[in-house]
């Protein structure tokens, strides 16, 4: 029954959500409903042991979905990576994005980005075809299943940028994260839904300049993850 949960909760952000943000899900799951001492001092063992979760049982089937994932990807000899399903849902997120912004702001930095991570990942995508028959045939292929398993986990590292977001800089992810403002309008590109909210007390001028440079800012992720379905990792 635990699954079926998972499965429906916010089906749009399958296979995105990545650390800290899978917490916010299994928070939900194990704490129907709302969890107000989370993150207080009241937030203990004793307190899910008598309120929450009496006889745990939410927590073994968790882990159990954790345990079943782990050896599903343990068999795997490619990574199950979709950057085709991601730079889909990036691009639709640009189109979301578009109709916030003032006109003056440009979403060329996004767009040229996203066509390159498509471009990348239909690369990808048939060169996973190749070595899936070569794997049949019983070709030795380890080097080249070994090097592309490294290029599918180094791109979405290449989401990541080292000085995080504006204020909260142990945060990362440029496509995912928690917002700053619990009013954004906005579930995905955190530092840009992070100008946008900030923005109020600017000048127009400043407010288009800080949403701008995000927005290029998450545009480099794009082209950094691209660079890593290319091989292209230095």
């Amino acid at each position: 029954m635990l699954l079926a949960k998972v499965k429906q909760w916010q089906p749009d952000s399958y296979g995105r959500e990545g650390g800290s943000a899978v917490v916010r899900g299994w928070v939900g799951l194990l704490v129907p409903g709302d969890f107000p001492v989370y993150h207080t001092a009241f937030d203990s063992y004793g307190w899910m042991k008598k309120y929450a979760d009496p006889l745990f049982h939410r927590h073994v089937a968790v882990a159990g979905i954790w345990g079943v994932l782990a050896l599903h990807l343990a068999d795997e000899s490619i990574l199950p990576f979709d950057y085709i399903s991601y730079a889909k849902q990036l691009q639709g997120h640009t189109g979301v994005l578009g109709k916030l912004l003032d006109r003056n702001v440009s979403l060329h930095p996004l767009v040229t980005s996203i066509q390159e991570l498509v471009s990348a990942a239909k690369e990808v995508e048939y060169e996973v075809k190749q070595l899936r028959e070569q794997e049949r045939r019983g070709d030795f292929i380890d080097l080249k299943l070994r090097a592309l398993n490294d290029r599918l986990m180094l791109a979405e590292r290449g989401f990541l940028d080292v000085e995080g977001l504006q204020g909260r800089q142990w945060f990362k992810h440029l496509i995912y994260g928690p917002p700053s403002s619990y009013e954004s309008k906005l579930d995905f590109f955190p530092g840009i839904a992070n100008a946008l909210s900030q923005s109020t007390s600017k000048s127009q001028q400043n407010r288009q300049a800080a949403v701008q440079h995000e927005i290029w800012r998450v545009g480099r992720a794009i082209e950094r993850a691209a660079s890593a379905l290319k091989g292209n990792l230095t």
